[in-house]
């Protein structure tokens, strides 16, 4: 960028459009901030900055009070270890049977 503003300016002149470009971005910036202000456009940036802080805080607060996934992994717990306990009983069953009927055929 800078050579291309070198050889269309030239090496005398571009001193000069650097500062003059200095200035207009300067007069630019101080023209948006005034506009902003005599708008009322820095007041609602700043509101809803605080709006949006406000929300995600309470966004935050609502996951703590809503996350379930300690009582998931309780209940899951404790269905593991009912189902593990019924099939340990089937099988026990199962076992008792296979004996019974041994016994009978004997």
């Amino acid at each position: 960028m800078l050579l291309i503003a070198f050889l269309v300016v030239g090496p005398q002149d571009l001193p000069k459009v650097a500062r003059w470009l200095g200035r207009a971005v300067k007069k630019l910036r101080l023209l948006i901030r005034e506009v902003k202000k005599e708008t009322g456009w820095d007041d609602l940036e700043k509101e809803f900055k605080d709006t949006k802080t406000e929300v995600n805080t309470t966004l935050n607060d609502l996951k703590k009070d809503v996350d379930i996934s300690p009582e998931l992994k309780d209940a899951s717990s404790e269905l593991r270890k009912s189902v593990s306990g019924v099939e340990d009983e089937l099988k026990q069953a199962e076992r008792q049977g296979k004996e019974s009927t041994a016994k009978k055929e004997a």
